[in-house]
């Protein structure tokens, strides 16, 4: 008995050894890391404790990165159970608009297939969000459009902020409260302002933009239409965030990283509060992010870049 007991113990060690020259024991290859701001090597559980500790999460996701979509999910799961009903959603995939037919959908009162009739939704829903919405329904978990509409947004980008003051007042209803304070030298509506050509400095703090001054305009209404959706989503997480509650934010990473966009209006309506960020970035190696990924938010989700993309 102990000679074959020795038999198979020099044989599992043979195999162990071939599959070590052949390179084919190498690494585990984790679908993501994650890291504090300083690159330090953290955990999701870490990550939950924040997040449950917090008033709001704003998880800065890439649109068709499967990982964001299924730890979006994971946490909103695990945040139920920690929150105990205390737990609100939110999205830039739903506009104000559409909050009717959301709820109607996520209070049961409607099927999928009217939810798709009655609301703009994006053509990756039914794999990437869906099943958020799904477990917002089954767990009667309030589910909140922060988005501006669309149309509000392009109508910025073409003849910028002024253009908002022709609407309605129940219209105005669905943005944020004007006049909007818009400071273009952040950094992050600064880079889309050096993106596009134009003057980082025009415009300071308050300019709502002449739709006819050029191209350094044009590009300056650019930046305010991402401003008006960052203040649209801010006002609209405060306007249904009630103390002891949590809301986790589901949005575009540039919506929130470096602690921008969704933050700074945030930020500017209640100092006080606690905000836990979460920034996503495909990376070659993800186990060796680049000093570039610093700082990006508090906690950064690292994705290897070959990643399966879900369009």
């Amino acid at each position: 008995m102990r000679l074959i007991l020795l038999l198979l113990c020099l044989l599992a060690f043979a195999f162990r050894s071939r599959l070590d020259s052949s390179g084919l024991d190498g690494p585990d290859k984790p679908a993501y890391r994650l890291y504090d701001p300083k690159l330090k090597a953290t955990t999701y559980t870490k990550l939950l404790h924040q997040a449950a500790d917090a008033d709001v999460v704003l998880f800065g996701e890439l649109h068709n990165n499967p990982i964001c979509h299924w730890l979006e999910l994971q946490l909103a799961k695990d945040l139920q159970t920690q929150k105990k009903g205390n737990l609100v959603l939110g999205a830039e995939m739903f506009e104000t608009d559409n909050q009717t037919a959301l709820t109607d959908y996520v209070e049961g009162r409607t099927t999928g297939k009217e939810l798709s009739t009655q609301a703009r939704l994006w053509p990756n829903f039914d794999t990437d969000y869906k099943p958020i919405a799904d477990f917002a329904r089954e767990q009667k978990i309030p589910f909140v459009a922060t988005n501006v509409p669309r149309r509000y947004a392009s109508l910025v980008a073409r003849k910028g902020l002024t253009a908002l003051d022709t609407l309605s007042a129940e219209t105005k209803r669905q943005i944020a409260p004007l006049p909007l304070t818009v400071d273009l030298t952040l950094p992050g509506y600064k880079a889309m302002l050096d993106m596009m050509g134009g003057d980082s400095g025009h415009g300071g703090n308050t300019s709502s933009g002449n739709p006819h001054a050029g191209s350094s305009d044009a590009a300056a209404n650019f930046a305010r239409a991402q401003a008006i959706k960052d203040a649209t989503m801010a006002y609209f997480i405060l306007q249904n965030l009630k103390a002891g509650q949590t809301m986790l934010h589901f949005n575009g990473d540039y919506h929130s990283k470096n602690f921008e966009g969704i933050v700074w209006y945030l930020r500017k309506q209640r100092p006080d509060l606690k905000i836990v960020t979460l920034s996503s970035v495909e990376l070659a190696n993800p186990d060796k992010p680049e000093a570039e990924n610093k700082s990006l938010a508090d906690f950064v989700l690292a994705i290897p870049a070959d990643m399966t993309k879900t369009y």
